[in-house]
């Protein structure tokens, strides 16, 4: 079977996968939820979810740096990457292992050809279409109810030191944008910034992330000089895609029918 990544590389496959390594968190997590688990040979130890799968799965390292050797032991069919969460470098070695499928997730509809590639790939594809029809209903309900909240602007920070924000074209962006917010940086993609730099935009809500900086209430303080309001916000509900989506979808309702009362 030929296929094609996000990024449009060719990937053969000979038969359906049966041993698989994810280097993706989110990944992992849809591959469950897809019905796959038992096929999951290693993950990394940023796979929390579900939280019991590191306890039963082989740990190869990190997003940034895995243990070739473990993960070649393995003997996996495939192996499972993302651009912005892997390395071009990690992917090269990788690739003298086994095939290697890079996703590439910016938007809602990139989530949804990659929950439909996995179908195609893994012999899943009645649950994948069913899993994707779940998400988009959901989005459409949510993409009403945000149309009747004030549009308001928005900096949505996932670093302290340095203080990092996330900018255009990444996911967290086009999923403040399904809630109808308007984010405040949109020249680059995770530009540093400074609390200077603030003083001078109108921002309305500053959020701060539980991820990948753990943003805590004590923090909350030195931001409310440059913005209306300051949230502590889940950051696997704005960053994580796949099967994450059905959950994502109910908590930014609960986010907006707070906002109003």
């Amino acid at each position: 079977m030929e296929i094609r990544d996000q990024l449009g590389r060719k990937i053969l496959i000979k038969e359906t996968p049966e041993r698989i390594v994810s280097l993706v968190p989110s990944q992992t997590e849809l591959l469950v939820d897809l019905g796959l688990e038992k096929y999951i040979m290693g993950v990394t130890r940023f796979c929390v979810h579900p939280p019991y799968l590191r306890q039963i799965k082989a740990r190869v390292g990190g997003t940034k740096k895995v243990n070739f050797r473990k993960l070649k032991e393995l003997k996996p069919d495939i192996i499972l990457c993302n651009k912005e969460e892997n390395t071009k470098e990690m992917v090269e070695e990788l690739e003298k292992i086994a095939p290697v499928h890079i996703s590439e997730v910016s938007t809602l509809e990139d989530s949804f050809e990659l929950i439909s590639q996995y179908g195609r790939i893994f012999n899943c594809e009645a649950l994948a279409k069913t899993l994707t029809g779940v998400i988009q209903k959901k989005a459409e309900t949510l993409a009403r109810l945000a149309k009747n909240s004030p549009k308001r602007k928005v900096a949505y920070f996932i670093l302290n030191d340095p203080l990092m924000v996330a900018g255009k074209g990444t996911f967290i962006d086009s999923m403040l944008k399904l809630n109808n917010l308007e984010n405040v940086f949109k020249q680059q993609r995770y530009p540093e910034t400074s609390f200077e730099q603030l003083k001078a935009l109108d921002i309305d809500l500053c959020m701060l992330s539980s991820e990948p900086f753990p943003f805590k209430e004590e923090h909350k303080a030195k931001f409310l000089s440059f913005a209306k309001e300051v949230k502590i916000v889940d950051g696997e509900y704005f960053s994580w895609y796949g099967s994450r989506l059905v959950e994502t979808m109910d908590y930014f309702k609960g986010f907006h029918q707070e906002s109003t009362n």
